[in-house]
């Protein structure tokens, strides 16, 4: 145990505990996500080869549902719609793409940091207007709390949910898994999201 720690008040050691406390469960409630393809599968446990070379094992809950993903384009945004839009910011300040997927009207909008890539930020927001130009288009996101301007260049990835089974789940698809700690220090999947038909989740 840290010195500092046996020569702190009984008071100190209290709010230094709960410090502690409130930083675990903050890391505990943290969605961790997982990027590859099915590497196993067994009714109970998802194997996914991660990008990187490692192989992860997540645990999957009996009444977890799964989804499968279809194709999404600029086509399909419509102002109203509600979407999570990961972005980038380039060297000019510009907020840029670099994923875009219609979301559940119930899910929690504002701004935060996402994984997608180093820096990235994913938007929860409603899409106020869309405005397109040559090569690019530029949405406007409203959080509620305030509006960001997004710069959607032309191929950037989009894809859409879809119900699925899991039979779906079959060796070689493209998945995305969020999980989260378990007791075992292992981990159990929240949301699992696997490629069909040549499309590929993209988050």
């Amino acid at each position: 145990m840290p010195i500092q720690y046996i020569l702190m008040k009984p008071i100190q050691k209290l709010f230094f505990a709960l410090a502690l406390f409130c930083f675990a469960l903050t890391v505990w409630a943290q969605n961790i996500n997982w990027r590859g393809t099915i590497a196993s599968y067994d009714g109970k446990v998802l194997g996914v080869a991660l990008r990187d070379g490692q192989k992860v094992l997540v645990d999957l809950p009996e009444g977890l549902l799964i989804s499968t993903t279809e194709r999404f384009s600029m086509a399909d945004v419509k102002p109203g719609m509600v979407l999570g839009v990961t972005t980038i910011n380039r060297a000019d300040g510009a907020k840029v793409a670099i994923d875009i997927r219609p979301i559940s009207a119930a899910a929690p909008q504002g701004l935060s940091a996402y994984d997608l890539q180093p820096q990235s930020t994913m938007t929860n927001a409603v899409l106020e207007a869309a405005v397109t130009s040559l090569d690019t288009h530029e949405l406007v996101l409203n959080y509620k709390t305030g509006s960001v301007k997004v710069l959607v260049p032309t191929g950037t990835p989009m894809s859409r949910a879809a119900p699925g089974v899991r039979s779906d789940l079959i060796l070689g698809a493209s998945v995305y898994v969020a999980s989260r700690l378990n007791e075992t220090n292992g981990y159990t999947a929240v949301r699992v999201q696997v490629g069909k038909n040549g499309v590929n989740p993209t988050q």
